[in-house]
């Protein structure tokens, strides 16, 4: 069976939206139908991004708490079972002032990234199962970027400080989810992550520089190890790169690592049209 899902990986700076972009781009000139989610897209199918859960208890208790947005709460609510869902990033973005902040922060705390490492390794696996489901009959191709690899690394490594183990069986758990998709993996790579790093941070905005940094070194694994500021970072995203490279290394899913050191498009774009002629 040809491959319905590509999954795109590696370290921030590397290159990997502009990889995921590529690969689509490359796959609707080979006359594939292809889908493109990015991180942060809200309609993502197999991952959460700006959605919160709650237990029934919980629901009940933010509908006491903030008594005047329950009628706009309750019809907004995606109930499944005894579970409660809601989609508050895409709420903000259509209700605006409507839905204030400090609803949005006492919303925010109960994000799926935000809870328990068990918690979240349950709900995103039920996910990626429905998604698996879904799509296996289907045509399209789905293009997904870092929510394999990076999303249950940073959850368990960064922000819990998780076992190894637990991490790594985490997305072990989703590979064999989507084996049935005949999945291939391709990770970004780059000769000198530490440079590609530091690249990253001069480009992008200072709020982003500063909120990873304070991500990677304030919680889990970076606060156990005393790190601190960009070194410290950087020392935590050291550790990530051995934990991934296991991870990696121990999947048995279609996999090939692509170079994208050099930085240039146009000859990085020919590397991934030699990967994919490869496998569709």
């Amino acid at each position: 069976m040809r491959s319905k899902l590509v999954l795109i990986e590696g370290f921030p700076g590397s290159g990997k939206t502009t990889t995921a972009q590529l690969v689509h781009e490359i796959l609707t000139e080979m006359n594939i139908t292809s889908q493109l989610f990015l991180e942060g897209n809200l309609e993502h199918p197999a991952d959460y991004d700006g959605v919160a859960f709650f237990k029934k208890n919980e629901w009940d208790e933010l509908l006491s708490t903030h008594e005047k947005f329950k009628e706009l709460l309750s019809n907004l609510m995606i109930k499944q079972g005894n579970d409660y869902f809601l989609e508050y990033r895409k709420i903000k973005y259509e209700y605006g002032s409507s839905f204030p902040d400090e609803l949005l922060q006492a919303v925010f705390k109960h994000d799926i990234y935000e809870l328990s490492l068990d918690q979240n390794r349950k709900l995103i696996t039920e996910r990626w199962k429905n998604f698996a489901d879904r799509v296996l009959n289907g045509a399209d191709i789905f293009v997904f970027d870092c929510c394999f690899i990076q999303n249950p690394v940073t959850m368990g490594m960064i922000k819990h400080g998780a076992k190894k183990e637990d991490v790594i069986s985490y997305v072990i758990e989703l590979a064999t989810i989507v084996e049935r998709l005949n999945p291939l993996l391709i990770y970004v790579d780059q000769n000198d992550f530490d440079h590609s790093f530091r690249k990253a941070v001069k480009e992008r905005p200072q709020e982003w520089s500063e909120g990873f940094i304070e991500y990677y070194t304030n919680q889990g694994y970076g606060k156990k190890q005393n790190y601190n500021g960009l070194e410290g970072t950087l020392q935590v995203l050291k550790a990530r790169k051995e934990l991934e490279e296991e991870i990696f290394n121990g999947l048995n899913i279609t996999k090939i690592k692509a170079d994208n050191s050099s930085y240039n498009k146009n000859d990085y774009k020919q590397v991934l049209e030699g990967i994919l002629s490869e496998y569709f």
